[in-house]
């Protein structure tokens, strides 16, 4: 690889890290909410596998709430995710689904499996 390259490489993969986001916000009566935003596959979804795990994990957690609002692209390792939250039996998806993600869902026929909420507050009270 030429060092031109290599450096542009390095950019885009500085850029693909903080345009992604992930945060868990405090818990409130057993509820978690994830907020992702940006774009998830393969190499991006490290930040997500953990706030996942440790909202399933943790059994004082008894709703988890995903923010999907600000999700510009999903691969099927980021449906893999979902699907592992869903039968969890907690999960409610918040927001608006983004048009790639609906694809992805509609595609692959998981959209009907999902609980969904129009905000993150309505999927708090569920």
């Amino acid at each position: 690889m030429t060092r031109n390259r290599a450096r542009q490489r390095a950019a885009d993969d500085r850029e693909r890290l903080v345009e992604q986001q992930v945060r868990a916000l405090p818990d409130d009566n057993g509820v978690r909410v994830i907020v992702c935003a940006g774009e998830f596959d393969a190499e991006t979804l490290g930040p997500l596998n953990t706030a996942a795990t440790r909202a399933i994990d943790d059994p004082q957690v008894k709703r988890i709430v995903l923010d999907v609002t600000d999700i510009r692209f999903a691969d099927s390792t980021m449906l893999n995710v979902m699907l592992l939250l869903l039968h969890t039996g907690r999960l409610v998806l918040a927001g608006t689904v983004p048009p790639q993600l609906g694809r992805l869902l509609d595609v692959t026929g998981a959209g009907e499996l999902f609980p969904t909420a129009d905000t993150v507050e309505s999927a708090r009270a569920l």
